[in-house]
This record gives structure tokens, sequence and C-alpha cells, in this order.
């Protein structure tokens, strides 16, 4: 594909290695509180509930308490792996009728249905799901935590005073998404400078950051009050009551019935090795088909040659393929489901702590910025999980009341033949997927450390026939590829993203290693100190 970026640009980000816990996350100083957090003798679980609660502050576009999201835990001392599924769900009192169909047959966003009446379901109040994190953080601490809750949400509240700081990629971001923040007046307040995108000053000695009182206040009151609150309590009513003032149907009685699942994960057994990932309403069923087919079809030899990209490009097509045949949350369906190859908002982090503990944390607003709707008194940037529905009445994924959101995430721990455990999830939407398999791949296929992984060029194949290959992949292979796939190639570069962006760590022994996406500019691992 076209493009005018250098030829000569050499991009590298080393992986972190440390005998205490690391933190891998697409935002720095979001790592660096889960960090701090095993830094000062909290659990893996601790720190994933303060880097979850400072994502919220520091990246609202990606995820937030007014998300939804999914872990995957391996327990050291039990040696048991576990899913904690805090996924989204339609509001009980959501009607079919409520979002007519206009007769286009594209919607304005990420998914192929067919459009809504004033894209109801993609922006604004009555595109919000139940949102699913603040349950998701609260199943996991209550079960695994150390540390008190309100130990690990304060320091979120302390960032959100600093307010959040502009800079190119702040910019860049918030101009994706001006043209709809600007249509609710809390976003724009939140987001936006006179209506317009902010930008960051030249001087060196200058800054610019956005106000985020509401979102300090809110965070103060959950971090004393609990995470029920967000639920049941007063935050729960205030939340509720924003959303049905401006025509949302989500209610405190959604609200008060939602609670994250304890799921057992999907093993799918790999090169002597094993791969646990999400079940059900996420593509880890897709990565167990596409992981058969390698385990069939590849045979690895020293390092990723022509051969095995072309394996990884056969064994996604027909995983896709397989996956897009039905959709939704039906009786024995839901192993299928997703939604259409389609991009997406989304985050990822990876931790490890001193103990072996180790997780796999993927959490999305879906949209960028999901809903463009930010509550009025609690300053929560909210989802628009019902785009994930199909607006047509009687297919398998269209809207319902109470219906589980489909998802394209899929968090994995693997666990090699020789011992060694990684946690590996990216964000990406639709790409997603082929990046956590050839992840997988490259450590368990070829024994790759973290540093070679996260450097070696990968390809996407989650878009039909179109096989999209990075250009560092060797001439080779790019050759090979051009000949037997409808073959296409981008180099790695910061936006708009052709690849997933993973965050990832590993254990070894008793010495742990992070790394991420190099070309993400956020991004960091980040070991306790």
């Amino acid at each position: 594909m076209p493009h005018q970026f250098s030829l000569n640009q050499i991009v590298r980000k080393p992986a972190v290695t440390s005998k205490g816990g690391i933190v891998a996350s697409q935002s720095r100083r979001a790592a660096e509180v889960g960090a701090q957090v095993l830094a000062a003798g909290g659990d893996c679980v601790d720190a994933i509930v303060a880097t979850t609660f400072a994502l919220n502050v520091l990246e609202p576009w990606n995820s937030g308490i007014g998300g939804g999201g999914a872990m995957v835990l391996y327990r050291a001392r039990e040696n048991r792996y576990q899913v904690i599924d805090y996924g989204m769900s339609a509001p009980q009192s959501v009607r079919a009728a409520d979002y007519p169909i206009t007769g286009d047959r594209i919607a304005s966003d990420l998914f192929p249905w067919p459009r809504v009446k004033d894209d109801r379901n993609v922006h604004g109040p009555a595109a919000i799901a139940v949102p699913g994190v603040v349950a998701g953080m609260e199943e996991a601490h209550r079960r695994h935590a150390r540390m008190p809750w309100k130990d690990l949400v304060e320091p979120a509240a302390k960032i959100a005073g600093e307010g959040l700081l502009v800079d190119w990629w702040t910019s860049l971001t918030i101009a994706g998404a001006a043209v709809d923040l600007r249509r609710y007046p809390a976003s724009a307040a939140a987001f936006l400078k006179d209506g317009l995108p902010p930008s960051s000053p030249w001087s060196i000695t200058a800054e610019t950051r956005l106000p985020q009182d509401a979102l300090k206040a809110t965070l103060l009151h959950l971090a004393e009050a609990g995470p029920r609150d967000f639920y049941q309590g007063d935050l729960a009513k205030s939340i509720a009551s924003d959303i049905k003032a401006d025509g949302g149907s989500l209610s405190v009685e959604d609200l008060a019935a939602f609670r994250a699942h304890l799921r057992e994960p999907l093993a799918i057994p790999y090169r002597g090795g094993k791969v646990l990932a999400t079940p059900e309403l996420t593509a880890g069923p897709t990565l167990a088909h596409a992981l058969r087919l390698l385990q069939q079809n590849l045979k690895p030899a020293s390092s990723p040659d022509a051969v095995a990209y072309a394996e990884y490009a056969l064994a996604l097509q027909e995983a896709y393929r397989e996956r897009l045949k039905d959709m939704g949350d039906a009786d024995g369906k839901r192993s299928l489901g997703a939604e259409y190859l389609a991009p997406a908002c989304t985050t990822h982090f990876s931790v490890v702590d001193r103990h072996g503990n180790i997780a796999a944390v993927t959490q999305t607003l879906l949209s960028s910025f999901g809903s463009k709707y930010v509550t009025p008194h609690t300053g929560i940037p909210m989802n628009n999980g019902i785009m994930w529905f199909d607006p047509v009445p009687g297919t398998t994924n269209s809207l319902a009341p109470g219906k589980r959101c489909l998802t394209n995430y899929t968090p994995v721990i693997a666990e090699t033949q020789d011992g060694k455990r990684l946690a590996v999830g990216a964000s990406g939407g639709r790409r997603i997927l082929p990046s956590v398999m050839q992840l997988v791949s490259f450590a368990m296929d070829f024994g790759m450390d973290l540093d070679a992984a996260i450097h070696q060029p990968r390809i996407d194949a989650s878009e039909g026939a179109l096989v999209l290959g990075d250009t560092r992949l060797p001439a080779d292979t790019r050759k090979a590829l051009a000949a037997r796939f409808d073959y296409k190639e981008a180099p790695v570069q910061t936006l708009p993203m052709k690849f997933a962006c993973p965050s990832v760590v590993m254990r070894d022994g008793d010495t742990n290693s992070g790394a991420v996406e190099i070309f993400q500019p956020w991004a960091d691992a980040v070991a306790e100190s």
C-alpha cells in the first residue's frame, strides 16, 4: 500500500528483565503505577486493579470504568489458571424498535450492520451497554488481592487531579473522535478546547492539561465507598440518572444486577505445552482453531521463514472463516461468536510478580472514546457496546435485553513445554488474534525470548483473502507471500496502526521479562524497583 514513511528508519524497544515483578502496558505511566504496587508488596492482582484505574485516567479513549473486558490469571501457589469475564451486556429495557434501520447498507463506524437512524447504536447515551470493569476488578480483588481497595484506586484519583497531559499522541487521538465528542457537552468540556482538539505547546517549558475534576471526585468516592457503589450506590444512581436524562436505557436495576463471572479457561494443547485462553464470546475459540491448524501443518525451522508465514496466513484465514459462520450469544454458538472483522480501540496489559503469579488483561470501550458520551456528573467516558449487536431482528447476534456483547479480544497465558509462561494480548480489534497467535508461535515454536519475539515482524490475515505483511520481513518471505496470496504490505507505524499493539510478560524460572509494541509511543514494560 502506498505510503510516505521513511524506508531507513529502525525502531527498537528492548525487553525489560528483572527478578522482581513487571507490568507491560500501552501507557508507561499506568505501568509505573502497577509496578509501584508490586514494589510495595502487592500481588499481581493488586497491580491489575491499580493499573486498570490509572488507565481510565491516562488513556480514556481505549478503556476505563465505563467499559468491559476479561483477564486470564495464573496463580503460582495453587498452580491454577482462571478467567474472570466482565464483558458488557445490553440493558434489560433496551428495545430493538428504538434502533430503526435507515436503509443504508453500512453503519458509520466499525461493523457492516445496516445503518441505524441517527447512529443511535454508535454514539450517544443509547449506545451504552452495562459496563463491567469495576465488577471485574471487584471479583479479582476479592479473590486474590493483598492490599486494600482504597490504596489501589487512589493513585488514579491523584493522576486525575493533575489533569490529562496533552502531547502529540493525545492530540491525534482526540482529533480522531472530535466530530462526535462535540455532540455532547460533558464530552466536549472534558476533551476539547473551544470545540477543537487541544494541541501541545511548542515551548519546552509550557504544557497543556485538560482538567479531570469530575473523574477525580468519582475515583475518590469509589476508593472510599468500594466497588459495589458503582453498581448499587450513589455512583450507580448518578450514572443511570445522567444516561436516562439524555435518552439512554441503562438503569440502576441494570447496574445492580451486573456481576463478573469466574470461568474455566479454554485449554489449548500446543507443542507439548498449552495455551490458556478466554472462552465463549471472545476470540479464544478462534485462536484454538488456528493453533490446531498450526500444530498440524507448521514444521518449525530455526526461525520463522516464508513457509511459516504462509502457514500463519492459512491458519488465520481458515479460523476466521469458521468464526464468521455464526455469531452471537445463543446456546451452542458462543464458541464461534464474534463481530465482523473491524478495528476497535482497546487496551491490553500483562503483569507478572516476583512470586510467579501472572496475568493477561484486555479491556475496551469498543470504539475510540466508546459512545463519545461522558456522564456529566461523574466524568466517566462510557462504552458503545450496543454497536456490537446486529440491529436487524432475528439473527443470532440481534440486539435483545440483557444479551451479552460479543468481543474480539484474546488475552492468553501460554505454558511452554520447558515450563516458561508468557502472558500475551493486544489491542487492535480484528488484528488482535493474528498478533497473539504469532507471538505464541514465536515463543513455543521457535524458542524466542521476548526481546526477539517483540521485534520479529508479523503479518495480519484478518481481512478475508487479504494478507498484510510488515515491510521488515525478509525479501524472500515477502516474495513468497505475494505469489500465494492477495498480498499487501505496510510499515509498522503509529497511527493508524496496521498491526495490533501487544504487551507481553514472560517468566522463565525465577526471572521475569516484559516487552511492548515497539512503535506505540507511550508503551513500556516497567519493572518494580
